[in-house]
């Protein structure tokens, strides 16, 4: 017995509540225009040229951590499921899906007529491919625990994918619209990828200048509405400040900005900016196998020194809401429900008497510099409330692949992190805190309690019912501070006059350029 679900909403359906509508800071935006339906044909609408302050890191999607990186490759590569601008789960190149009755089976029926950017066709022998090689450990997927439910994959025939589970599985179809789960060509290797991006997205490769320029061209043969836009590059330009002085010159249309500083001297000059909250989260990670940090009385120690409103105020200008783990709206974690909820030195002092370091801790920390603009200014706030406890952050400041490429590893004691959200808190956190998760290792932390509570989130359909789990989740990881939850802030997105069409997400994806004109 199958049970349709060709829309299916899960536990989003709250999500709508924070994001149906970017606030604006000048009055002269041009209204977002909604995604013509698939199939329908779109005109040229000029060349696009997007400010970024760093190249995007890798070009295999499959590995893609930096935020740079994931807004590129989500308009050159399709995913099974995809998000609207509500981050509901809808239909990508799976037209359709159905679930068993008992939740163990998800029977995808592929769209018809999809081809790769090589001309390729698409078919259920490449999803099976892709998800196979995603599951494999020797391919060091950043996603792999999202398929952790999935025992195998059969391709009965061309249009046809069939997953079989372990147990009932609600957060797969949200987990399988994020780039890290593209469909690639079965006849495709990483090294070519990372080349040659051969993709199923509305865009494709035309040409990169390392350090300098990326850009795409339009995908003709793209199966759903055809883009807008003939051509998009993607322009480094390492300052915040230095894109919106491009802007002003006419030499760079849009930009997303996450320092409030600049979003206001854009909107001064007469930018248009929209302001749209973030599910994405500030927050200094311990690694909770690296040195001191192995006590959990030095965790609580340094959760209670510090002033996450300070760290707020001080390098975001206050534009944000302190946080606990989960930002989604539907699961969002109450802050307050932690050691410490607010500031208090005598009690980081009695922990660390607690771990016989009285005398004060050391933790080497690493910070990027160019991937985000608070970062360095973040960095410092926590170092100097620190610093009055008696735990002194030792930074180290490094460009942005180097720090992904450490963080990844798990080599730092500390990192001082923006870490994207994600609509359901599986997908969030499942491969961090869980003890087969495939990143456990950047967190050094998991434990029997979060194995258990994972596995119900996962098991579990009624929305209720995991809200009350993962309200469970959140209270674990504050109480045992294998990271320091900071704050949520906003995107400001900048474009000229000319644009229109875009649509700024809470997951901070560029996926409407798809529907975006330069007049």
């Amino acid at each position: 017995m199958w049970q349709r679900s060709r829309l299916t909403r899960g536990a989003l359906l709250a999500i709508g509540v924070a994001t149906a509508a970017s606030s604006v800071l000048t009055g002269c935006s041009s209204p977002a225009t909604q995604a013509p339906k698939p199939g329908a044909s779109g005109g040229t609408g000029g060349a696009l040229v997007v400010g970024v302050t760093s190249d995007p890191d890798t070009l295999f999607p499959w590995k893609a951590t930096q935020f740079q990186a994931v807004n590129v490759l989500q308009n050159i590569y399709g995913t099974l499921t995809e998000f609207d601008k509500d981050l509901n789960t809808v239909p990508g190149l799976a037209k359709s899906w159905e679930t068993s009755k008992d939740g163990r089976t998800l029977n995808f029926t592929l769209r018809d007529g999809v081809t790769f950017s090589d001309g390729s066709a698409f078919d259920s022998k490449d999803v099976k491919y892709s998800l196979d090689k995603i599951k494999d450990e020797a391919t060091a997927a950043v996603a792999a625990a999202s398929l952790a439910s999935v025992t195998s994959v059969d391709a009965p025939d061309p249009q046809t994918v069939v997953l079989h589970l372990s147990a009932p599985d609600a957060a797969l179809p949200s987990n399988l619209a994020v780039v890290n789960m593209a469909m690639l060509s079965s006849d495709d290797t990483e090294a070519s990828l990372n080349t040659t991006p051969d993709g199923t997205g509305p865009f494709v490769l035309k040409n990169r200048v390392a350090s300098q320029s990326l850009t795409l061209v339009k995908n003709d043969k793209y199966w759903g509405d055809k883009p807008k836009l003939g051509s998009i590059e993607f322009r480094v330009i390492p300052d915040e400040s230095s894109i919106v002085s491009a802007m002003q010159s006419g030499n760079v249309q849009l930009a997303v900005f996450d320092d409030p500083l600049v979003a206001k001297t854009a909107a001064a000059a007469q930018l248009n900016v929209a302001k749209t909250p973030q599910l994405s989260y500030h927050v200094l990670q311990l690694n909770g196998r690296r040195g001191d940090l192995t006590d959990l009385n030095v965790r609580l120690a340094v959760q209670c020194a510090i002033d996450r409103k300070q760290v707020l105020d001080t390098a975001a200008l206050g534009e944000g809401t302190v946080t606990g783990p989960i930002t989604a709206p539907a699961f969002k974690s109450n802050p307050d429900q932690r050691p410490c909820p607010a500031r208090d030195l005598a009690k980081a002092a009695e922990y660390l008497g607690k771990a016989g370091k009285s005398a004060g801790v050391k933790i080497k920390t690493i910070v990027s510099q160019g991937e985000y603009s608070t970062s360095v200014n973040e960095a410092q706030s926590l170092k100097a409330q620190l610093a009055e406890a008696k735990i002194n952050l030792d930074l180290e400041v490094l460009e942005s692949g180097a720090y992904v490429d450490r963080w990844v590893a798990g080599d730092f004691d500390a990192a001082v992190a923006l870490n994207g959200g994600r609509p359901d808190p599986d997908g969030m956190y499942n491969r961090y805190f869980t003890s087969t998760g495939n990143l456990n290792k950047v967190t050094g932390y998991s434990s029997p309690e979060l194995d258990k509570l994972f596995a119900a989130g996962k098991a579990s359909t009624d929305q209720h019912e995991r809200k009350a789990i993962y309200d469970k989740v959140s209270v674990e990881l504050e109480n045992n501070a294998p990271w320091i939850w900071l704050f949520t802030s906003y995107a400001y997105t900048a474009t000229t006059s000319q644009v229109q069409g875009f649509i700024p997400m809470a997951n901070a994806s560029l996926q409407y350029l798809r529907t975006t004109a330069v007049n």
